[in-house]
């Protein structure tokens, strides 16, 4: 049986939360049986894992939720110069 290398853990990540949004997810916390610690290693590891965030972000515009792709951005590019 080989041995596993289990990473030492020596970093600390402090954020200021507001004091409801962090009461809130630790009660969602407990319900999964994880620890805000766990909660954040998990995310960390799952962006490590992704090379990015591990859900969708979208950035509002003209009232519509919209996330272009490059190729959409590229597109719609080319429609407005072929006019």
């Amino acid at each position: 049986m080989r041995a596993t290398h289990i990473p030492m853990q020596d970093a600390v990540v402090r954020a200021r939360v507001d004091s409801e949004l962090k009461r809130d997810t630790e009660k969602v916390f407990e319900r999964l049986g994880l620890t805000t610690t766990e909660a954040i290693r998990l995310f960390l590891a799952q962006v490590k894992l992704r090379e990015g965030l591990p859900f969708e972000v979208r950035i509002p515009t003209d009232n519509r939720d919209v996330l272009l792709s490059p190729a959409s951005r590229q597109s719609a590019l080319d429609s407005v110069s072929d006019d």
